[in-house]
């Protein structure tokens, strides 16, 4: 089954935080995507850290991720996300997981445990790297 991972999940892998093993192992096969809004995401986080830009470009390039374009069909699905994740905050990166998730019919893999409350309501299947507390 295809994967969608959020920015929040790339950070996890890169940032070493808990649940990056779990990405690791996503990406280590060869069905894992990512929203190029997330991929933007991820690299802005990286550069309010205070990594210059051609570190990030190389760790980026060195992740070897698919990067899906984030095309007029994932704009609309997105949007129309907004009613339904604006009481838990999402951001238009999220949304763009999400939509890309349930356009492919795939799994959004994210840091965010939040997210799962939305699985059942949208109809996507929903995995959160993060251990359970």
């Amino acid at each position: 089954m295809t994967r969608v991972l959020d920015a929040s999940a790339v950070l996890a892998l890169l940032k070493r935080e808990p649940g990056h093993e779990r990405v690791a192992a996503l990406m280590a096969g060869d069905d894992c995507i990512v929203c190029a809004v997330n991929w933007a995401e991820t690299a802005a986080k990286l550069a309010d850290s205070g990594h210059p830009s051609p570190a990030i470009e190389s760790t980026l390039a060195a992740l070897n991720a698919t990067i899906i374009p984030f095309d007029a069909a994932q704009a609309a699905a997105c949007g129309l996300l907004r009613p339904a994740t604006r009481h838990l905050g999402l951001s238009l990166g999220d949304r763009a997981c999400l939509a890309l998730a349930r356009l492919n019919k795939a799994t959004a893999v994210t840091a965010d445990r939040p997210w799962l409350q939305l699985a059942q309501p949208l109809g996507i299947v929903i995995e959160c790297i993060r251990p359970a507390p």
